[in-house]
């Protein structure tokens, strides 16, 4: 009966080969199915196979999940065999992964560990240890468990270490990291994790380092996440040049790998001709022979096929080949973060939060239009196209959607930022209207966006200067997260536009807004929060003619901005009102010098509105100086400034959307199957929550007939900018 098992086991192969999947699975069910008795261990190495299958190549995670709990009763009764009980283990604890069932994951887990602790310390069983420790984190994050999480994950760096395997202890450092960066007890922690994983990455060898792609992605995008929390621009800046050199590196290899087989494959179909003369066979089997070394050569991850029933599942997903993984750690640990897909979208995305606030707009928009086209194409393999709704969604589909959707937003969340900064408000309205049409489309999955869009709207309805319906936007934003920064950011946002509509009534909103937060704002981690509070309390004592105190104030806030964040923008903004003061108070060689810096950085920018203001400060400057050639010839300049700007403005305000993203109504939704999504977005990967953190700026006003006089206090007209 062994030789029955065998030929319907080859035949098997031979289907998936060809890409049948189908009749390879109807192949193995025959066994199992079959009147005729087989050995147990026959039955399980069937059933665990067809599971694989299963997994790898479809949305049946149920059938799988019958297939290895029938392998867990027929193991019972077999001894030994550790490896083919670890497989089913680990198997079946990421079905009850995909189907959301936590507490069941971690009992399978927790006696898969408790059987690599009495299997020995050979290398294999450590293996499973460290697989199994992975797993368990990873259900303990669902879970929201961060202490447990970390613990595991530290059973599994001393697992690797016993075994000395760096690579190994890397996955798990990183792992670690990531956790620490998720829950952010203390900075001191997170700094902790974060030295430990340069310490190891030093420990492995040079050479080796070059084959561990996947994790010098990780790692380097960990870090970068880390100094983008504290605001450490200048330290960011030397790790998103080496990931983005990376990338460019493994995009051209990849792309010579595809030519090379390519060139093979035409190799092959010439060689596969019956009539080709003995000498022209000779020559492409000497070139063919010559194309397969050097794709060996540039093929990183080993291409046979021994090890393939230790290769993590791709849940819902057909197997990518080998050149579309990134993987983090060796079978039989399921350590791939995200496809390499998403990692590439992700570098394009850093590219985008560091160049922003320097005014790389050009690079910006290069890079928002590759990130997306990847996001776009991906999402088209996942069946989301026009009319597809979180409904239609196969549930073992749900968290990779979730990502490229989360990235797909946040893109469109800085096409948002650059193009209020140039005052492109058209264009601002679209890219806002299809996140909106996203959100709506796919409301669970992207719950956390929505405070982002009303927060997005409110910096729209600012820059077309609707402060009223900016004001409630920015309040609704803060209602709708939990996140402390962003609603004291929000609300700093919402009293300088309550600070631009000027009456007592709204001035007295925006006093109450800025108070509590002004309060707190040495609580947060860097100095994000701190810049805005500062420059909407300086705001405040202008208003309430305390000029010397808030030109202190403004000071330290541009000296924060300037050292840690570097937003040019929010630099040009505090320079602008820092001119004003220094008029006010008669120092008119400071204003002067102050002015032109801040209207070089307003032209680097496109930033029309921050231009019109300091036009409008310098004209009264030059006023008082009795400079009148200056004067005239800075009226003209202003005004045609002002001409442009109030065609922009007409035709935003003129545009269909315009009505819909300024009133104040928040977004209606009505989410589908809401905790079943909310469980498959939290797996099968710790890369669930990105962490991308926020940089923030300060957008520019809108003038209007008082803004040259410093008492009127109009040149606070300042929404946010989200880089």
């Amino acid at each position: 009966m062994e030789a029955v098992a065998e030929g319907l086991w080859g035949l098997a192969d031979y289907h998936e080969r060809k890409g049948e999947i189908g009749k390879a699975v109807k192949c193995l069910e025959a066994l199992c199915q079959s009147q005729v008795s087989f050995f147990p261990i026959v039955e399980v190495k069937t059933r665990l196979r067809i599971a694989t299958l299963l997994l790898k190549h479809s949305h049946n995670v149920n059938h799988a999940k019958a297939h290895l709990e029938r392998s867990q009763l027929l193991l019972k009764s077999i001894p030994s065999c550790f490896d083919l009980k670890f497989r089913a283990y680990s198997l079946l604890s990421q079905c009850y992964h995909l189907v959301g069932a936590i507490p069941p994951q971690k009992q399978i887990i927790h006696k898969a560990l408790d059987l690599t602790a009495s299997a020995g310390n050979e290398i294999t069983v450590k293996l499973w240890c460290c697989n199994f420790n992975s797993q368990l984190a990873n259900a303990l994050i669902i879970e929201g468990d961060y202490a447990s999480s970390i613990s595991a994950l530290q059973c599994g760096f001393l697992c690797a270490a016993q075994i000395c395997y760096p690579e190994l202890q890397m996955f798990f450092a990183t792992s670690i990291l990531h956790v620490h960066l998720m829950q952010w007890d203390n900075e001191t922690s997170v700094e902790g994790a974060v030295s430990r994983c340069d310490q190891v990455w030093e420990s492995i060898d040079p050479e080796k380092r070059q084959h561990c792609l996947g994790l010098l992605f990780y790692n380097e995008l960990l870090h970068i996440f880390y100094r983008l929390r504290i605001c450490d621009y200048k330290n960011a800046a030397q790790h998103i040049e080496r990931l983005d050199t990376a990338m460019k590196a493994d995009m051209q290899q990849t792309q010579h790998i595809q030519e090379l087989t390519k060139e093979l494959d035409a190799l092959n179909q010439s060689l596969s001709r019956s009539d080709l003369h003995y000498r022209d066979r000779s020559a492409l089997s000497e070139k063919q022979a010559l194309l397969q070394e050097r794709l060996r050569s540039m093929t990183r991850f080993n291409s046979s096929t021994g090890n393939e029933s230790l290769e993590p599942a791709y849940f819902g997903n057909m197997r990518r080949t080998c050149g579309d993984k990134l993987e983090l750690a060796p079978p039989p640990i399921d350590g791939e973060w995200l496809p390499k897909s998403a990692v590439y979208a992700l570098v394009d995305l850093m590219v985008v939060i560091f160049g922003r606030p320097k005014g790389l707009f050009k690079e910006c928009g290069k890079r928002i239009q590759s990130g997306m086209h990847i996001i776009q194409e991906e999402l088209a393999k996942l069946g989301i196209t026009d009319g597809v709704r979180e409904v239609n969604l196969q549930h073992s589909a749900i968290w990779m959607a979730g990502v490229y959707l989360m990235l797909l937003m946040q893109f469109l969340e800085n096409k948002v930022a650059v193009d209020l900064t140039r005052s492109e408000f058209v264009e601002a309205q679209e890219a806002l209207v299809q996140m909106k049409n996203w959100f709506l489309r796919f409301p669970t999955i992207l719950q956390a966006c929505e405070s982002i869009i009303e927060m997005l709207r409110g910096q729209y309805a600012h820059s077309v200067g609707c402060y009223s319906e900016a004001g409630f936007h920015y309040i609704e934003a803060a209602r709708l997260t939990e996140n402390k920064s962003m609603q004291a950011m929000c609300q700093v946002y919402a009293a300088v536009s309550y600070f631009c509509i000027g009456d007592a009534e709204s001035s007295s909103q925006a006093l109450d807004l800025i108070g509590p937060v002004y309060r707190m704002m040495d609580s947060f981690v860097g100095v994000r929060e701190k810049t805005g509070v500062l420059f909407a309390y300086g705001l405040l004592l202008m208003k309430q003619h305390d000029l010397q105190e808030a030109r202190n104030r403004l000071a330290k806030g541009l000296q924060l901005t300037h050292n840690h964040l570097g937003n040019l923008q929010l630099v040009a903004q505090y320079l602008t009102i820092l001119g004003s003061l220094a008029l006010a108070l008669h120092d008119t060689i400071q204003a002067r010098e102050i002015l032109r810096s801040s209207l070089t950085l307003a032209k680097k920018l496109y930033d029309t509105p921050t231009q019109i203001w300091v036009l409008s400060v310098l004209t009264t400057l030059y006023q008082e100086l009795g400079e009148k050639g200056n004067e005239m010839e800075n009226l003209e300049y202003q005004r045609k400034k002002m001409d442009d700007l109030q065609k922009r403005l007409a035709d935003a305000h003129s545009s269909i959307h315009h009505i819909e993203l300024i009133d104040k109504v928040k977004l209606e939704v009505q989410p589908l199957h809401e905790v079943d999504i909310k469980r498959a977005i939290a797996g099968p990967s710790m890369g669930v929550n990105l962490d991308i953190p926020e940089s923030i700026g300060l957008s520019a006003p809108l003038p209007g007939s008082s803004t040259s006089r410093l008492v009127d206090f109009d040149i606070g007209r300042r929404g946010k900018r989200k880089v």
